[in-house]
């Protein structure tokens, strides 16, 4: 069985007329977010295709190029909702290609199973996905999360919302509440820290406690520097 790469998964969309297509318009509607730009879209495909390698290729591709084709920041009040608005674009985008005939056309189902897992996918939602498709989506995104990448994306998007890196006098939230819309080191324990734990895959689940390990070693680098010491559970 092959493992899935970045050159494996480039190679499918540039042999594949519908796949090529949605790539194509999610590079359009690219608004400059380093934390769900293409790179972040093709890293998902390849860890999805990881997670479940049973699962139909096209149809993985195809769910991680669109689950983020609705970017919705992460203040807004409609942040819950987000995963279910790009299901719905998903859907009719992924209509409007297949009914170009571009390639082989996708099936009802296929196109119900892409929708459904990209409705599931997110955080902010809560779900738990029932399919193989939606499960391994789902942590193939959280993996974005967690390890190195998940440090850069977390520090990349705080600012986009006005967070500063810390609180200058109690960095790891000892005495007051966490607020990580103000301080990104604050998302770590309310949200990074623990993501590990909640993977469904086994391949997953393996891969986000590697990856775990790095967000605590972080943590503890921090705190060395800082010369203030963490006093909150890293796990």
């Amino acid at each position: 069985m092959q493992r899935w790469d970045r050159g494996k998964v480039e190679d499918s969309i540039a042999n594949d007329e519908l796949l090529r297509a949605v790539r194509a318009e999610v590079e359009a509607r690219a608004d400059g977010d380093a934390a769900h730009d293409i790179d972040h879209l093709l890293r998902v495909a390849v860890w999805t295709l990881r997670c479940d390698p049973e699962l139909d290729p096209r149809s993985a591709i195809a769910a991680a190029l669109l689950h983020d084709i609705v970017n919705v920041p992460k203040n807004s009040p409609d942040r819950a909702r987000a995963s279910e608005l790009c299901a719905d674009e998903a859907r009719r985008l992924l209509t409007d290609l297949s009914a170009r005939d571009l390639g082989v056309r996708l099936s009802p189902t296929a196109l119900g199973d892409i929708c459904e897992a990209i409705r599931d996918h997110s955080f902010s939602r809560g779900a738990t996905p029932r399919a193989p498709l939606g499960r391994a989506l789902q942590d193939a995104d959280r993996l974005e999360a967690v390890g190195a990448i998940g440090i850069m994306r977390c520090f990349g998007t705080g600012p986009r919302m006005g967070a500063r890196y810390f609180h200058p006098e109690d960095p790891f939230a000892s005495d007051r509440q966490l607020e990580d819309t103000r301080f990104s080191v604050d998302h770590f324990f309310t949200k990074l820290l623990g993501l590990s734990c909640t993977l469904l895959t086994p391949i997953g689940r393996a891969e986000a406690a590697h990856r775990s390990q790095i967000l605590k070693q972080f943590i503890e680098a921090l705190a060395g520097e800082l010369e203030r010491p963490c006093a909150r559970e890293l796990g």
